[in-house]
């Protein structure tokens, strides 16, 4: 049973396990913890202070996901979480996002700034044209309600990206 170089502490008992020791049900059981964990420390009112907390926090969420989902992350004036909604569902390369319910949502929850994202079941992060032409559409129509958006995350099971981070936002 192969484990990690970091032996177990008191404070961590997990220390030792790597995902190789682990059965097919124990590492959905990890994962179904570690959402809850992230639920509680992503609960409504906390603050995202860093990029990263949102993109791993996305990674953990959309895992296993067999279509893509396209979603918000609301956000208040001080980056302090609202809500995560799942807006739209497709198949396993395609999902359709209408721009008039990502802007309602964006106002039935008096966002301040928003965060989209989609996952790739394919295993494939890279930003499609579509994915660069949704987000600057999304913008737009943000930008005239006066919510930012902030980047859009294409999360796979493995790795995500970040269209602020390339620039595409």
């Amino acid at each position: 049973m192969p484990a990690s170089n970091t032996p177990p502490t008191a404070e961590n008992r997990f220390a030792a396990l790597s995902p190789a020791c682990l059965s097919k049900s124990e590492k959905s059981s990890v994962v179904a913890l570690a959402l809850n964990v992230l639920s509680s420390r992503y609960r409504p009112g906390r603050a995202f202070t860093a990029p990263e907390d949102i993109q791993r926090f996305l990674r953990l969420k959309l895992s296993g996901r067999r279509n893509e989902v396209f979603g918000i992350v609301l956000l208040d004036t001080r980056h302090r979480l609202i809500r995560v909604v799942e807006l739209f569902r497709g198949t396993v390369d395609w999902a359709a996002v209408s721009p008039r319910v990502v802007v309602r949502k964006a106002l039935d929850n008096n966002a301040a700034a928003v965060v989209l994202f989609r996952n790739r079941p394919s295993g494939i992060a890279e930003p499609s044209g579509a994915d660069r032409d949704i987000a600057r559409k999304l913008g737009s129509a943000l930008e005239l309600i006066d919510v930012r958006l902030l980047d859009h995350i294409v999360v796979t099971d493995g790795s995500f990206v970040s269209l602020a981070e390339r620039g595409y936002i």
